[in-house]
């Protein structure tokens, strides 16, 4: 089930994104609980965790904080503008070229869902929440998965594989897609979660 974070209220920080997330759980089983986080969603699963015992966390292209970190630190901690220059580079652009959501989201994404995207207008986002530590002190104890979009442009694959091992000691699961891999490749994106929750049963 979906989760509209509240990234357009000036008054949202962290806790209130983890807020509703943990109000979306409700009363189901937290045993049978798998939260899948896109981007900077990551930074809001930690802290779910403080409220709700779940079976198991997914990042997918996903921001993995440090405790006490803001999202707004995560850029300069992680070292992305470097990974994102030669990404851009890479990708045959100048390595300082701004930030296009055509080029860095939706290069991969089949154009009728972009046509779609296009037509909802740009959801806003509030600079509030980037202000915000993560407050919490050490990763929750779930079994934790990352899954990379090999084709990110963003957040580029290697980047997202080292800062998986420097900050989970985990080595991330690859996929075919970029940024927004859950556009350009659900049937894969929903196998690949699917194949997570068997495992963690038969385990």
């Amino acid at each position: 089930m979906p989760v509209a974070l509240p990234a357009a209220d000036d008054r949202a920080g962290l806790p209130e994104y983890a807020a509703t997330v943990v109000r979306a759980i409700g009363n189901r089983d937290p045993k049978r609980v798998v939260l899948v986080a896109q981007s900077l969603a990551g930074f809001t699963l930690p802290l779910v965790c403080k409220k709700v015992r779940v079976a198991m966390l997914v990042l997918v292209n996903a921001m993995i904080p440090k405790p006490g970190e803001t999202p707004g630190q995560w850029w300069g901690n992680t070292g992305h503008g470097d990974a994102k220059r030669q990404q851009n580079v890479r990708d045959g652009r100048r390595a300082d070229a701004p930030f296009d959501p055509l080029i860095d989201f939706f290069h991969d994404v089949p154009k009728p869902v972009v046509d779609d995207a296009w037509a909802q207008g740009e959801p806003r986002q509030s600079d509030t929440v980037f202000e915000s530590p993560c407050t919490f002190k050490a990763w929750p104890a779930v079994p934790t998965r990352v899954l990379v979009g090999r084709d990110d442009r963003f957040f580029p694959a290697e980047f997202q594989r080292r800062v998986a091992r420097e900050r989970l000691g985990i080595s991330a699961d690859e996929i075919s897609g970029g940024h927004l891999v859950a556009l350009s490749q659900p049937a894969e994106l929903s196998i690949r979660l699917l194949a997570y929750v068997a495992t963690r049963h038969a385990g």
